[in-house]
């Protein structure tokens, strides 16, 4: 019997409190059942590649990576469905065999059979109909039938969020993840359109997200761990991500990614568009969520004073020498070289930095805070007095 292809305007929500192993997997299936069931993205010898997040080597009770258990649960599905499985991403700092085993997902992966496939090898792909014209990712994930999505619902100090979308800027091998914060350089709409038109070109099959405990704040790599109690699962990445901004109450205009996708009139950008099936939205929300601070502000103006308002009033990482360790794993990452270590101390060029906030997402001791420029701060002070 010919099956449908999946309605990509329809997301499942499934309530789940605890990372316990039955629990989980029985919401997984529950939250799958609306969508078809596993069946209905993987079929009999479909080779399946699970994409994760392996930000870093952190443990899961951090809320940096995907949580084990989570994973579990879509190998077992996809290997009940039929599917040659394996897991693999590219991890912002660090082995991919030494963040899985510090996440916890390398045990998974081991227990259950699955095979573990790091992301080491870059092959060039030449989209069609976009703005960027080509992509070095990896080859592992091309080489999947089936590609099964499965991120962490984090703030993301760059983005806003780090949902369906922003998860497949891991199929980026290491250090050419800079290149391209590098390229984007100060423009964060610039980098958003990158990251969705990568996402398209990849077409993840599945995406399913970890938002049991979720990450507000400082994220994607220190902020606080927060309990949001859902899983969300959708076969377009646009669509989840829509349901995910919503569930934890943030704006359009903060996710990068989210503003960029309806300025360029992608689907599936109101929540109105989709169908959500499972446990009601409502009664899933979350109330008095952290987004991560604001880190830019678009001032509609040319040339210098451009320059200046950007250089002086936006965002900027700043170094909490009392944390900073000299680990000089910042200065290796940072895509405009705009840090060093100098008198036994952290220094940051503000001439050079491009306000990626590389260096903040990857830091292992959480010691890069940002610090809002003047404009910043009165806009917060002028929102909260509008909601207060």
């Amino acid at each position: 019997m010919t099956q449908t292809a999946p309605n990509d305007a329809r997301v499942s929500l499934k309530q789940l409190s605890s990372y316990n192993p039955d629990e989980t997997l029985a919401a997984m299936e529950a939250l799958l059942q609306p969508l078809g069931g596993m069946s209905a993205f993987v079929k009999p010898g479909d080779k399946v590649l699970i994409k994760p997040n392996l930000l870093s080597g952190k443990s899961p009770d951090k809320a940096v990576t995907t949580h084990p258990e989570i994973v579990r649960a879509v190998i077992n599905l996809a290997q009940k469905a039929g599917g040659d499985v394996a897991l693999g991403d590219s991890p912002g700092i660090g082995s991919p065999e030494s963040v899985a085993r510090k996440s916890g997902i390398l045990a998974v992966v081991k227990e259950s059979g699955c095979r573990f496939t790091p992301f080491e090898t870059s092959v060039t792909i030449h989209p069609t109909g976009g703005t960027f014209q080509q992509f070095e990712v990896a080859q592992e994930i091309l080489d999947a039938d089936v590609i099964i999505n499965v991120p962490k619902l984090k703030t993301h100090q760059m983005m806003g969020l780090t949902c369906g979308v922003k998860n497949m800027f891991g199929a980026v091998v290491g250090l050419r993840k800079p290149r391209l914060h590098l390229q984007a350089g100060t423009d964060k709409a610039f980098f958003a359109l990158m990251i969705l038109e990568l996402c398209e070109a990849l077409a993840p099959t599945l995406t399913i997200v970890d938002a049991v405990v979720g990450m507000e704040g400082a994220g994607p790599g220190s902020g606080d761990p927060v309990n949001i109690g859902a899983l969300l699962a959708g076969s377009h990445p646009q669509a989840v991500d829509t349901t995910a901004t919503e569930l934890v109450g943030m704006q359009a205009h903060q996710v990068w990614t989210q503003q960029q996708a309806i300025e360029t009139g992608r689907p599936y950008t109101d929540i109105h568009q989709l169908e959500l099936c499972g446990d009601a939205i409502q009664e899933l929300r979350v109330h008095h969520f952290h987004p991560a601070k604001m880190t830019d502000v678009n001032f509609g103006l040319k040339g210098g004073l451009e320059h200046y308002l950007k250089k002086t009033l936006t965002a900027r990482p700043v170094a909490d020498h009392n944390l900073c360790r000299l680990c000089n794993d910042c200065v290796t990452h940072c895509p405009a070289d705009a840090m060093k270590i100098e008198h036994n101390q952290l220094q940051i060029d503000y001439d050079l930095c491009i306000r990626c906030f590389c260096c903040q997402e990857l830091c292992p001791h959480g010691a890069l805070k940002t610090k809002q420029g003047m404009l910043l701060r009165l806009l917060n002070m002028i929102n909260r007095k509008k909601h207060h």
